[in-house]
């Protein structure tokens, strides 16, 4: 086994030093909202095939109150695609979560002799097109079938929100064929993982700075295991039967984000739309806009709850500071805090126009009342005069 201080002599760029062959499989994950929820009737079956729940065997140190989300789950027939190095066999699996969207993941095999040989897997394209917009008419054709599902769906699909992690088969080995442990790995190969994970084809003109920051999140429990965490892509070093359990904290994470943007548009929109209906005079519009802002008080305490259910984690230790590194890399907490101030605002808006009805009837009132005092003034006067 080559030690770190050896190392430090060879060039750093030649992979083949440390590894004979990669051999793994990239999974592409697409998180689309389709609607704002779904209903609890259990879907038996999705384009042909079987829908049963999402079953994951988290293996690292799990006690008995182990608790995780369970969707429903469906796989579909694998595919037939001509990939960068040949023919390669697809597989696609689809969730169905119940805050009314639905996460597609599309697994690509691979055999690369170096890390860089992956970067052109970031934004795959078979000889049939580009692999998003497939996912795009998958999601299109689910979203069809299951119409009767979903609650208020949306008009129209908007841009999904998509993750890649390039999955590398453990142990990782040297050019002697001897395991080398993924920790030892990583300080030798980060420059080009980082390359990897930004999409930078050219390694030289990577700066060490960004090397560093892009590989800065990363995570191990066993030896041969690691998972390194950035914005737009992830590396998974581990056995084959254990990418499952990575994958879908990821998975979890990207729908999380999927969903916090499709309701920030939706409270962006429900904001302009509040703004501009409050410049109108009529009461009748106030009146609808209190309506509105009352009924999106109640939806959005839905959704939060919805939301926070789906990502709830207790007993894996290890998943959940997985989840807690690429919560911190997607900000899903600034974004809360951002949908939280929204909603603030809006509930300043609502209390406002509250208190602005409350004092339209006050005022109303208080007419009221100075009228049947006069006219109770005038009969009064009316009465002497005929006395």
């Amino acid at each position: 086994m080559i030690s770190l201080q050896q190392a430090g002599k060879i060039d750093l760029r030649d992979e083949a030093v440390f590894a004979k062959r990669y051999v793994g499989e990239v999974v592409y994950i697409y998180a689309f909202d389709v609607a704002y929820e779904m209903s609890r009737q259990p879907v038996r079956e999705l384009l042909g095939q079987p829908v049963a729940q999402f079953e994951m065997d988290a293996s690292k140190r799990s006690p008995r109150q182990l608790f995780f989300y369970r969707p429903q789950m469906a796989r579909l027939p694998s595919v037939e695609r001509i990939g960068p190095h040949g023919p390669v066999r697809v597989e696609r699996t689809v969730k169905l979560l119940p805050v009314g969207a639905i996460s597609i993941t599309i697994r690509v095999p691979f055999e690369v002799d170096r890390i860089e040989d992956l970067v052109g897997y970031h934004d795959l394209e078979f000889t049939s097109g580009p692999l998003h917009g497939e996912a795009r008419r998958l999601a299109e054709d689910i979203r069809s079938e299951l119409a009767s599902y979903y609650v208020r769906p949306v008009a129209k699909l908007e841009e999904e929100e998509a993750y890649t992690v390039f999955c590398l088969a453990a142990p990782l080995r040297n050019a002697e064929g001897t395991p080398l442990s993924a920790e030892e790995w990583l300080p030798i190969q980060r420059r080009q993982v980082a390359s990897l994970l930004t999409q930078e084809p050219e390694i030289d003109r990577l700066s060490k700075q960004e090397s560093d920051e892009s590989t800065a999140r990363h995570l191990s429990y066993y030896e041969n295991d690691l998972a390194v965490i950035d914005w737009d892509a992830a590396l998974i070093v581990d056995e084959r039967s254990n990418f499952d359990e990575t994958l879908y904290v990821m998975e979890l994470a990207n729908l999380q984000l999927a969903e916090l943007e499709a309701y920030d548009r939706l409270l962006d929109d429900a904001l302009e739309r509040s703004y501009r209906d409050l410049g109108e005079q009529p009461l009748r519009r106030r009146r609808q806009v209190l309506r509105e802002l009352r009924e999106l008080r109640i939806d959005m305490a839905r959704f939060s709850d919805e939301l926070s259910n789906i990502t709830k984690f207790f007993g894996d230790w290890h998943l959940a500071r997985l989840y807690e590194c690429i919560s911190g890399r997607f900000h899903l907490g600034d974004w809360h805090r951002t949908i939280d101030e929204k909603l603030k605002t809006l509930d300043d808006l609502y209390q406002l126009l509250q208190h602005d009805h409350i004092n339209r009837w006050m005022l109303i009132l208080e007419t009221t009342i100075v009228l049947l005092f006069i006219v109770d003034l005038v009969l009064l006067l009316l009465g002497l005069q005929r006395g």
